[in-house]
């Protein structure tokens, strides 16, 4: 995707207009049916995309407390399969799992999942509730109608680029009501840099100095498999821009990260990200969400 021109920009901040970033989800969620304990999925219409599918895990007991995980696939696009490998966590911690599924047929390639459908393919800018990144909140307020749970923030983890997806959520969707993010082995990054353009930075989108600012101080951990280590990887992006980032996933992720504490220097603003590792994992998920199950609500010090 070309990066977003200052042209596009304008007419981002035109559509948007400071409204809200999301559309409700209340006409769904007011009519939620309870979902049934256990493993399953229903579909998600409670907002302006495409019908989406969501596989979930719902704990035998839930109460006003029960927390939500949301949890993003990779470029496999095996929903189902990402929510799995968080079940046994889910029955140990008491917690709901939910993974939306973005299907190659709805949301093809990596401009309309990971890089968050904000531009068409000549990189002129969609209203904001056609991003990918707008079904979140609406299906966070569903999932509450429909467990009965009424914790008023989430947990969210992504993996490869899940973790692309993520990244770029937390910088775009401001509002976005999670306590905790877990990026785990992305491919590449968004910089935090405003004067090179999206995608591989963030100019052309609508995030200023107070956006960058505010993304920055919130609780993020890039989490990096040690063995993720491969140059030659097969779905490793090799593109200028993503090499510049570093050889492989773990150095690009540690590039990422220092970027990332640089850019808090810069505008002297607080930051609140670590970074952990994951001892002995490559690109695989069901390792990395084992190494992020004991982090996700664990209380920052």
């Amino acid at each position: 995707m070309r990066g977003l021109g200052a042209a596009a920009a304008l007419l981002a901040l035109a559509t948007l207009g400071g409204g809200a970033a999301v559309p409700p989800a209340a006409a769904q969620a007011a009519s939620a049916e309870r979902l049934a304990p256990g493993t399953g999925s229903f579909t998600f219409t409670g907002w302006a995309g495409k019908p989406l599918p969501i596989f979930y895990y719902l704990p035998e007991k839930v109460d006003a407390n029960t927390r939500i995980l949301f949890v993003f696939h990779g470029m496999g696009r095996n929903a189902s399969g990402y929510r799995d490998d968080w079940v046994e966590f889910a029955k140990a911690g008491n917690f709901i799992v939910a993974t939306p599924h973005f299907t190659d047929a709805d949301y093809p390639g990596s401009r309309t999942y990971n890089l968050g459908n904000i531009a068409d393919s000549k990189g002129n800018m969609r209203p904001r509730e056609q991003w990918s990144f707008a079904a979140v909140e609406p299906l966070f307020d569903y999932l509450r109608e429909a467990t009965g749970t009424r914790v008023k923030t989430y947990g969210i983890y992504g993996h490869s680029a899940g973790a692309q997806y993520l990244h770029r959520f937390l910088t775009l969707v401001p509002e976005a009501r999670f306590d905790h993010m877990i990026l785990a082995n992305a491919g590449w990054y968004t910089m935090p840099d405003l004067a090179v353009a999206y995608p591989y930075g963030l100019g052309g989108v609508p995030v200023d100095r107070a956006g960058l600012a505010a993304a920055l101080g919130k609780r993020v951990t890039v989490l990096l498999g040690t063995a993720d280590v491969d140059p030659a990887h097969h779905q490793l992006s090799r593109t200028p821009g993503a090499m510049a980032q570093g050889p492989h996933r773990m150095a690009r992720g540690l590039f990422y990260f220092a970027s990332a504490k640089a850019a808090a220097t810069s505008l002297k603003t607080r930051f609140a990200w670590d970074v952990a590792y994951a001892p002995g994992i490559g690109h695989n998920n069901k390792g990395m969400s084992a190494a992020a199950a004991p982090l996700i609500w664990k209380k920052k010090p």
